[in-house]
């Protein structure tokens, strides 16, 4: 199950997504905005982050203007590692080095088709664990406690 959640710049995009994912029998849950009412989108971002961190979404996808905004609103629940992508490698990467459980796009920076393609490489990507499991767990330890055990390596 992958979450959504926009701001009102965002439901345009969200929604031509949503329409990709049902074409490709993916599942997902929409935790607004549904209008392009000006809104607040921490609240949006909030309510599918924590989606995600309960383990209640395996993933999530948050759409506003820049993908700025709303990514710095996730990233403050613990447990995600949204990242912005306006490019598909750097998407595929963020999943296969970096774990990362939301992904973000600005929809005035990216256009339908180009979000789609950021989108198809982020789903395909797998964590590669190795070499990149400690650096995600040393970023988890500074989410949990501030710092690092061993800030000398």
């Amino acid at each position: 199950m992958i979450a959504l959640a926009s701001d009102h710049v965002g439901v345009e995009l969200k929604t031509q997504v949503m329409a990709y994912l049902d074409e490709h029998g993916l599942s997902y849950r929409d935790y607004g905005v549904y209008a392009a009412e000006r809104c607040d989108y921490p609240v949006y971002a909030l309510r599918a982050a924590r989606a995600v961190a309960s383990g209640e979404c395996g993933r999530g996808l948050l759409f506003c203007g820049t993908g700025v905004g709303i990514s710095l609103a996730a990233n403050k629940v613990r447990g995600i590692r949204c990242v912005v992508c306006s490019d598909p490698y750097s998407a595929r990467l963020s999943r296969e080095h970096n774990d990362t459980n939301m992904l973000a796009l600005g929809s005035r920076v990216v256009g339908k088709d180009l979000a789609l393609m950021i989108i198809e490489g982020w789903l395909a990507g797998i964590f590669e664990g190795g070499r990149h499991l400690r650096r995600v767990e040393q970023i988890a330890e500074i989410e949990r406690t501030g710092g690092i055990a061993d800030e000398s390596l």
